[in-house]
């Protein structure tokens, strides 16, 4: 692989958040009966005529503001035609030459802490085909036409990305952004978040581009990046052992971890793009985007560097903070039952054992069974030495299982931290008397035993005792003082 180089482009499909479709009033409820949701529009009946959803087109405008693309004042839906079962007008309506956002950005962290700056050929609104049905039908397939007319939103990245992570850092950055926006869910097992990859490759140091091979539909971020890291082994492979890659999509196999043929690759001129005669050019005026633009939220990138600036967060934590809006908003209400001054603990805490609790128990934040307010007087507990950090943590498992307030938990089991130097010192003393040989041995300069007698002192007060008042008395009474 070091003679090789890959050369990555991206092509996303959200789906848009709108309550209908993109040229009918049909519902896009997920998990609906099959063709229940598809109206006559839908359903390609002659004479009638799609209308444009003005929300989809909001919600585009919104992304477009968002990775600081033009939104072009004029764009055009176009027809782009081919046969298959899903699709019952026998064409998609998309866009083609002029698309409504062009031209934009998008800034992605990198594993080595780099910055890189990936290019957004183009965003273009487009409806969904419907879905073919096989299992349960035995020798037969079913058709349904509930998420034909699904608004999307195609966003086309530049081919600037050089491996599977930089690959999947970009497509979970844009999965923040388009989150963070509401304009789409995210939910990639239902299809509203999906990527084709179109992956090539060439001789270290080449300006030439090679030979590219799409692979389609892949819905989660794992099989992104083994899917690119399989196609480029097999191109490397295939051009070393004096063959060629041939233009074509291809399937990824998860079960077998492979990609493999499903047809040669179309060009556009295969397609037969032409306006599409039903609908005028959409025209976009200065006061709407004007108007977007207001609506924005503080987006993903702006929130982290805040976070650092007011909080005195590394750039890593605020990044894993600023994942989700819902994380953000998490964190910032504990920030601020606690304090700023111990933002630093709440991030802790937060990117620690919330999150552990959160994936143990399949939950999103906003199911958290332990409230902001909740995990601030845990921490403020910690904070005024109430309890230890290590006993904070037996009272946030109680928290998560119980419901049960911090305090209440700490008073009901009697888990107060021991702060009296004279106790601290009697539970030592008695430590060193009965452990003479560890004693004269740490004397003698085995310094590794100091963490012994931290441990029997721990065990004979429960864990209750400070750490710091404990170590710091014990370390006077080990000299000798």
């Amino acid at each position: 692989m070091s003679d090789w180089e890959l050369v990555i482009g991206l092509e996303i499909h959200a789906q848009l958040a709108t309550r209908s479709k993109i040229f009918s009033g049909a519902a896009t409820a997920y998990g609906a009966a099959p063709n229940t949701q598809a109206s006559l529009v839908d359903l390609a009946y002659p004479g009638v005529l799609p209308v444009l959803n003005a929300e989809a087109v909001r919600m585009a405008v919104k992304f477009g503001l968002a990775i600081g693309a033009t939104v072009a004042p004029r764009s055009v839906f176009a027809r782009k035609n081919y046969f298959y079962p899903d699709l019952p007008k026998g064409y998609q309506i998309s866009q083609y030459e002029l698309p409504v956002v062009q031209r934009g950005s998008l800034t992605v962290l990198l594993d080595d802490g780099t910055l890189k700056q990936v290019g957004i050929t183009r965003a273009h609104l487009e409806e969904d085909a419907g879905k073919s049905l096989h299992e349960g039908l035995g020798q037969s397939s079913g058709i349904d036409l509930n998420r034909a007319g699904t608004p999307l939103l195609e966003i086309v990245s530049e081919p600037d990305l050089r491996s599977a992570k930089e690959a999947v850092a970009y497509m979970k950055k844009l999965h923040t952004l388009v989150r963070y926006l509401e304009i789409c869910d995210g939910n990639m097992q239902e299809g509203s978040f999906r990527c084709d990859a179109n992956v090539s490759v060439r001789r270290r140091g080449s300006a030439k581009y090679g030979t590219r091979v799409e692979i389609k539909n892949l819905n989660s971020f794992r099989f992104v990046e083994k899917a690119i890291q399989y196609e480029a082994a097999r191109q490397i492979e295939l051009i070393e052992g004096g063959g060629t890659v041939v233009q074509e999509t291809r399937l990824y196999d998860s079960d077998k971890d492979e990609t493999r043929s499903m047809r040669s690759k179309e060009e556009a001129n295969d397609y037969r793009y032409f306006p599409d005669p039903d609908l005028l050019p959409l025209e976009i005026d200065a006061p709407f985007v004007a108007e977007v633009r207001a609506s924005l939220p503080e987006l993903p990138d702006e929130k982290s560097a805040r976070f650092v600036r007011d909080y005195g967060l590394s750039a890593y934590d605020a990044g894993v903070l600023c994942a989700s809006r819902e994380l953000g908003a998490y964190y910032e209400a504990v920030v601020a039952a606690l304090g700023a001054a111990h933002a630093k603990l709440a991030a802790n805490w937060v990117m620690g054992e919330l999150a552990s609790a959160l994936n143990r128990d399949g939950l999103e934040i906003d199911a958290s069974r332990v409230a902001p307010a909740g995990l601030a007087q845990l921490l403020a507990r910690i904070v005024d030495d109430t309890i230890s950090g290590k006993i904070a943590k037996e009272v946030f498992e109680a928290m998560w299982s119980e419901g049960l307030a911090a305090d209440a938990i700490i008073e009901s089991k009697g888990l107060k931290q021991i702060t009296d130097a004279g106790a601290i010192e009697s539970v030592i003393d008695a430590v060193i008397a009965a452990n003479p040989r560890q004693l004269a041995d740490y004397r003698a300069g085995k310094d590794k035993l100091f963490g012994f007698f931290v441990g029997q002192a721990m065990k004979a007060t429960g864990g209750k005792a400070n750490p710091a008042q404990l170590n710091e008395i014990l370390k006077r009474k080990l000299g000798g003082a």
